[in-house]
C-alpha cells in the first residue's frame, strides 16, 4: 500500500494549512467567544475552492478526490472546528446528494452555485422526535398539482441561519416508514420556510444552528431529489460520506489539543525542569499522537474506498467513531498537560475539548456508529 500523497494532495494540504494557520487561527478564539459566523473566511475558502472540493470542475467543484477533502479539513479543523463544518456541511451534506442524485438541470441550478462557494447549503434530516431514528419523520410532503405542500419542523440544523438551500427530508408516505421518506432540494427564501432561534453551543460556537419551521410551503416538483420514496437511501448514502468530513474535523481538534499541549509542556517548569521531561506527561503524548495516526489512516482508508466507489458504510463509521473518541481523549489529556490553565480561556486547551464533544454526537452519534459497524461485520 502506497502511503506517499499525490502532488495534488500535497498542494492542498500546503494550501489549506497556510489559509488556516495565517487567517482561521489568529480569529478562532474570538469566533469561539463572540459566536461571529466567519463570513469572511467563508468567502476565502470559496475562492480557494474549498467548499466543493471533490466535486468535479464542471459543476463548479475543485475536481479533487475525498483524500484531499480530508486532508483539508482537518487543516481548517486544527485552527476553528467551527469553520470546518460549515464547510464540512456544504461539502459532504449539500454537494454530495445532489451530485449523486440530482438531474441534469439540478445540478446546474443547485450544485454549481453551493460547490463554488457562492451560496451555501445545509442539510434538514434531524427533527424534535427523529434524531438518531432518522425514519421517525414528522415533516410531511402533500401532492398538489406540480408542486408539494411541507409542513414541519427541523432542529438543530447547522448553517441553517445562513443557508441558501436546504436539503430536506420529508415523509410522503407515512405507512411505508423508511421508504415513505422523499428528498426534496429547498429555497431557504420560499414563502413559508421561517428559521427558528439561534441555538447557543458548548462548543462549534461559530458555526450557526437553528431550527427550520416549514409552513405550507410549497416546493415545486421539479426540485425533488431523486424518487419518492427514495429519501432514506438518499439519507443513508450522504451520512457515509459526511461521517469521513466528521473524522477528519475530529482528527484536527485532536492534533490542536496535542500541538498546543507539547508546546506548553516543553515550556513550563516545574522541579527545575519543562515538564515535557516527565514520563507522566510523555506517555500523555505518546498516547495522543498514536490515536491521532491511527484515526487519520482510517480516515483515509474510508476516502480512499469511497474515490473508488466502492461501498464504505463500515468503514466510515470506524473512522468517525475513532476519531470523535480519539479527539474527546486528547481534549482531555491536552487540559491535563496545561494543568490549572487548561481550564482557562486563556489557552485554547478548554475550546478544543469543547469542540471534540460533538463529533461524537453529529452525522450519528458514537452508539449509531457501532450498530453500523456491528451490522456490517455480522453479515460478512
Amino acid at each position: 500500500m502506497v502511503f506517499d500523497f499525490t502532488e495534488e494532495q500535497r498542494m492542498i494540504q500546503e494550501m489549506a494549512r497556510n489559509f488556516a494557520q495565517k487567517e482561521v487561527l489568529p480569529l478562532a478564539a474570538e469566533l469561539d467567544e463572540t459566536g461571529r459566523y466567519p463570513a469572511e473566511l467563508v468567502r476565502h475558502m470559496a475562492e480557494l475552492g474549498l467548499m466543493g472540493v471533490a466535486v468535479p470542475e464542471e459543476y463548479g467543484g475543485a475536481g479533487m478526490d475525498n483524500i484531499c477533502y480530508a486532508i483539508a479539513i482537518e487543516e481548517i479543523a486544527r485552527a476553528c472546528a467551527s469553520t470546518a463544518v460549515i464547510m464540512s456541511v456544504n461539502n459532504s451534506l449539500a454537494c454530495e446528494p445532489l451530485l449523486k442524485f440530482g438531474t441534469e438541470e439540478q445540478k446546474r441550478k443547485y450544485l454549481v452555485p453551493l460547490a463554488s462557494g457562492s451560496k451555501l447549503g445545509c442539510f434538514g434530516l434531524t427533527e424534535p422526535g427523529a434524531g438518531s431514528d432518522a425514519g421517525s419523520q414528522k415533516t410531511t410532503a402533500v401532492r398538489n398539482g406540480d408542486h408539494y405542500l411541507v409542513n414541519g419542523t427541523k432542529n438543530f440544523i447547522t448553517n441553517a441561519p445562513v443557508a441558501d438551500t436546504c436539503i430536506l427530508f420529508t415523509m410522503t408516505d407515512k405507512e411505508k416508514k423508511n421508504k415513505g421518506i422523499t428528498t426534496f432540494i429547498l429555497d431557504m427564501k420560499l414563502q413559508g420556510v421561517t428559521i427558528g432561534k439561534h441555538e447557543h453551543k458548548m462548543g462549534i460556537k461559530a458555526s450557526p444552528t437553528s431550527s427550520i419551521i416549514l409552513e405550507d410551503v410549497k416546493i415545486p416538483a421539479e426540485d425533488r431529489l431523486g424518487s419518492e420514496g427514495e429519501g432514506f437511501k438518499v439519507a443513508m448514502h450522504t451520512l457515509d460520506g459526511g461521517r469521513i468530513g466528521i473524522a477528519a474535523q475530529a482528527v484536527g481538534i485532536a492534533r490542536a489539543s496535542l500541538e498546543d499541549a507539547l508546546a506548553y509542556a516543553k515550556e513550563r517548569k516545574q522541579f527545575g525542569q519543562p515538564i515535557a521531561e516527565f514520563q507522566a506527561i510523555q506517555w500523555m503524548l505518546a498516547d495522543m499522537a498514536t490515536e491521532i495516526d491511527a484515526a487519520r489512516l482510517l480516515t483515509y482508508r474510508a476516502a480512499w474506498l469511497k474515490d473508488r466507489k466502492a461501498r464504505h458504510s463500515k468503514e466510515s463509521a470506524m473512522a468517525k467513531l475513532y476519531a470523535s473518541e480519539a479527539a474527546m481523549r486528547a481534549g482531555v489529556k491536552g487540559i491535563q498537560i496545561h494543568g490549572g490553565y487548561g481550564y482557562i480561556k486563556e489557552y485554547p486547551a478548554e475550546r478544543h475539548f469543547r469542540d471534540a464533544k460533538i463529533t461524537e454526537i453529529y452525522e450519528g452519534t458514537s452508539e449509531i456508529q457501532r450498530l453500523v459497524i456491528a451490522s456490517a461485520i455480522l453479515k460478512d
